[in-house]
């Protein structure tokens, strides 16, 4: 392989971010991107407000995928299986390696049953791999906990703690946590669904408690609204003070009514106009235990780039199927040629 082909479905802010990378990196070619936004065919240089690159950019997905036939598909369109799962479709169809950053398809085997089992079997009859990846779910309050369990001879409590600047993101991540609101509409929100705040704890609950052999007899969340007493501003939305600048979420797994996980993940949009520190923070309470702190966190939006362009030779390694970050050996940050990461 000359150079790995890789079309970016998705151009909001991480899609851009990750087309970005990619330019950046040996090995990688990008031959197109899939948006819908666009009506027509248009040059991705011009989309990105740059000089022609002689790379489509189209609203038809069969069209593009036909016409540049890729080895691999970045997709960045929505948070859960049910937005992804026609477009995981139509790629394993045509034999496409798949990463994905929508946070329940970093192990959506709890959430989904039934439809992890349907695209397992696409990829492994297309002879793919289909990988959900990102920040997190997929590394901060997952991995990264079980490569920090190495070291550890017996695991009773984890403890980890994500404190994050929203403000890299896109409006459908504003919408879910929420940012905007007033108290009442975020409350009446939490009640009905349409703030879900962090989707991604039902997927690393499961992840680490799978890998590591813990077991739990239940999870159970809570939502809070993080309120702002200063207008707080990113260039996708505009909180005013006396409104909701991101939620509080929580989640902790419990066996025979005792803590085993607990996952908190308070989330805002600039958290430095009220002078709130952000960092990640994992304790392994056990035999030894073991703590660290990483300040500031890992950046969200880099993050959530970085991890779905760093995996691609290992998905391309791996074996067929719908598989998690938990089944590739330790993946890193790829500096030379990336053809050189292929087996």
């Amino acid at each position: 392989m000359n150079k790995i082909r890789v079309v970016q479905w998705g151009l909001g802010n991480m899609g851009r971010g990750m087309v970005d990378m990619l330019f950046a990196k040996e090995g990688i070619e990008v031959v197109g991107a899939i948006e819908k936004r666009v009506e027509d065919t248009v040059d991705l240089g011009s989309f990105l407000g740059k000089e022609e690159l002689g790379i489509p950019v189209m609203n038809d997905p069969e069209a593009l995928l036909e016409m540049v036939k890729p080895d691999l598909c970045i997709l960045a369109i929505h948070s859960f299986v049910r937005g992804v799962v026609e477009e995981i479709r139509l790629l394993t169809k045509k034999n496409i390696q798949v990463v994905t950053i929508a946070e329940e398809m970093a192990f959506p085997f709890v959430t989904e049953p039934e439809l992890s089992k349907e695209i397992d079997e696409m990829a492994k009859e297309a002879g793919v791999t289909v990988l959900g990846t990102g920040v997190n779910p997929g590394f901060v309050l997952d991995t990264l906990i079980l490569q920090l369990s190495l070291g550890v001879r017996r695991v009773d409590h984890i403890y980890a703690r994500r404190v994050n600047d929203l403000s890299p993101f896109g409006k459908t991540v504003m919408e879910e946590q929420g940012v905007g609101l007033s108290k009442e509409a975020f409350l009446k929100g939490v009640e009905d669904g349409s703030v879900y705040g962090h989707v991604g704890f039902l997927q690393s609950i499961p992840m680490i408690a799978k890998s590591i052999g813990l077991t739990y007899d239940e999870i159970v969340q809570s939502r809070e609204p993080i309120m702002t007493t200063v207008d707080r501003k990113t260039k996708d939305v505009f909180v005013k003070a006396g409104m909701v600048a991101g939620c509080n979420h929580t989640a902790v797994a419990l066996k025979d009514g005792k803590p085993v996980i607990t996952l908190e993940h308070p989330q805002q949009v600039r958290p430095d106009l009220e002078q709130i520190e952000t960092g990640d923070y994992i304790e392994i309470h056990g035999d030894p235990d073991v703590s660290m702190v990483i300040k500031p966190e890992v950046p969200g939006g880099i993050g959530t780039i970085a991890a779905a362009v760093n995996v691609i030779p290992h998905v391309l390694n791996a074996r067929s199927g719908l598989l998690t970050m938990a089944d590739l050996p330790v993946t890193h940050a790829i500096m030379d040629d990336f053809t050189n990461h292929l087996r």
